[in-house]
């Protein structure tokens, strides 16, 4: 009886062990992680924005650049957690063309800006592709955006509110970017920070 007993504990501590390295105990689920609060080995540096890790996040308050994905991605679903100020000037970039100068025209941004002065591209948007109204507010508090890019399919939900829903083929394959940029005011401070950022290929 020990020895049945002794079997039985070794097997369901084994069972346990075995799903606790995985998110939420459940099997693995093809999300793999880009940034989880610690390093940015899975991320190129573009201009002079002043990327840092602090407090669990990777933050920017000055300059102007990106943080840009070492691979290029097509269909995949894109998680983001982010921290940013009213005023802050950020967006989240996918398939872009180029990897040196990213811009909304070679790539799509997902925008992070409460405070643009045409709302309808803010927040919530992608930008010259499709419109929000009314625009969600982000500004100081965490969000977490959910973005899903299959074939010329996107969609965005913010905190678990559908943003954005749009049909575009203008751009097919490439990395992803993580912006920091001036505002309506620059040299304000603002701050941007992504405390986690996990991808899903489709």
């Amino acid at each position: 009886m020990k020895r049945y007993f002794a079997i039985a504990t070794g097997l369901l501590v084994w069972g346990l062990g075995g799903c606790a390295h995985l998110p939420g105990g459940h099997a693995d689920d093809g999300w793999t992680t880009l940034f989880d609060g610690s390093g940015l080995a899975n991320w190129d540096r573009i201009g002079d924005a002043n990327w840092r890790i602090a407090d669990g996040a990777v933050m920017a308050d000055k300059g102007s650049g990106f943080l840009v994905s070492k691979n290029d991605y097509a269909d995949f679903e894109l998680r983001a957690e982010f921290w940013a100020d009213s005023d802050t000037n950020s967006g989240i970039f996918l398939r872009c063309e180029a990897r040196q100068k990213l811009t909304s025209a070679i790539c799509y941004e997902v925008n992070i800006w409460d405070m643009r002065p045409a709302a309808e591209y803010g927040t919530g948007a992608i930008v010259d592709v499709a419109r929000v109204s009314p625009m969600p507010k982000a500004g100081g508090r965490w969000n977490t955006y959910e973005i899903s890019a299959k074939g010329n399919h996107l969609t965005v939900i913010l905190n678990g509110v559908k943003t954005a829903d749009a049909q575009d083929g203008k751009h097919v394959r490439g990395p992803i970017g993580l912006q920091y940029a001036p505002g309506v005011v620059k040299d304000s401070g603002a701050v941007i920070k992504f405390r986690k950022v996990q991808i899903r290929t489709l």
